[in-house]
């Protein structure tokens, strides 16, 4: 198993469970760093390492109509602003090419969404920065499927790939999430990361808008942690119902933390062995 740096952030085999969370998109300047500062904190009192996540632009809402984000030249400034305020590491989006070196001047990882996974010149243009990759599986791919999707990225000798499991369609505004697929994920010698909220999506199902299930959250979440996962994903919000996208599968900040505790408990439980490696 590769590991895979950002910071003092570490993916992988014998490195402590990693958290990447945030809100969906920026909604503002203010809001975006209160919630990456509290969301920090968590982090910091139990224990976890801990990468900010925030879109500057979602271009694959349902609706025309739909709240996009500040755009990427504000959206940069907010999050590098985060990111010299705080000191974590930043995730967000790209979704084309031209994107991805501007992108690269501030974030740490580069995220190729789940939709974009078989776009070429976007995976290789990514990669080519020289940034960490989080490559998301589609939710029309199998797992294994994915082997194709790394040799993209990895082609020009950035090894730096993250992959990133966030559910497979399941006939119509449905999204499943099969567990044998954290073990073929792992098989390919990548860290594998569980995108736990947007797998609870309920896509196109709220009327111009994306629904959600966030009641099983922190079922689906440990079910993930028992399995091996490296990372764990969660979009945060301090009032879910008033977010401006994906508010329908987001987890409330107030249940981050005691989520947190519990993953860890289940970790060490489940693979005593693994962490006890750590440790040393």
């Amino acid at each position: 198993m590769r590991t895979v740096s950002v910071g003092d952030v570490h993916f992988g085999a014998r490195h402590p469970l990693a958290l990447i969370a945030g809100p969906c998109v920026i909604e503002s300047a203010g809001h975006a760093e209160e919630l990456a500062e509290a969301v920090r904190d968590i982090s910091a009192r139990v224990r976890i390492p801990f990468v900010f996540k925030a879109s500057f632009d979602k271009a694959n809402r349902t609706s025309l109509s739909s709240f996009r984000g500040p755009g990427l030249t504000r959206g940069l400034d907010v999050l590098a602003s985060i990111k010299q305020r705080l000191g974590c590491p930043i995730l967000t989006d790209v979704h084309e090419p031209s994107q991805t070196a501007p992108v690269a001047d501030v974030a740490d990882i580069l995220q190729i969404p789940a939709f974009l996974c078989r776009q070429t010149d976007l995976i290789v243009s990514a990669a080519a920065t020289g940034r960490a990759v989080n490559l998301k599986k589609g939710q029309f791919l199998a797992p294994l499927d994915m082997r194709h999707v790394i040799a993209k990225a990895t082609a020009g000798g950035n090894q730096r790939v993250l992959v990133t499991e966030r559910g497979t369609t399941h006939g119509y505004h449905d999204l499943v999430v099969d567990m044998r697929a954290f073990p073929q994920l792992r098989s390919m010698r990548y860290p594998v990361v569980y995108d736990v909220t947007h797998s609870l999506q309920l896509p196109g199902a709220g009327d111009g808008v994306t629904g959600g299930r966030a009641e099983f959250i922190e079922p689906l979440a440990a079910a993930g942690v028992a399995a091996g996962v490296d990372a764990v994903f969660f979009e945060v919000h301090e009032r879910p119902a008033a977010a401006r996208s994906d508010g329908r599968n987001a987890l409330p900040l107030a249940r981050l933390e005691p989520l947190l505790r519990r993953l860890l408990a289940i970790r060490q439980a489940a693979h005593p062995f693994t962490v006890a490696a750590e440790a040393t």
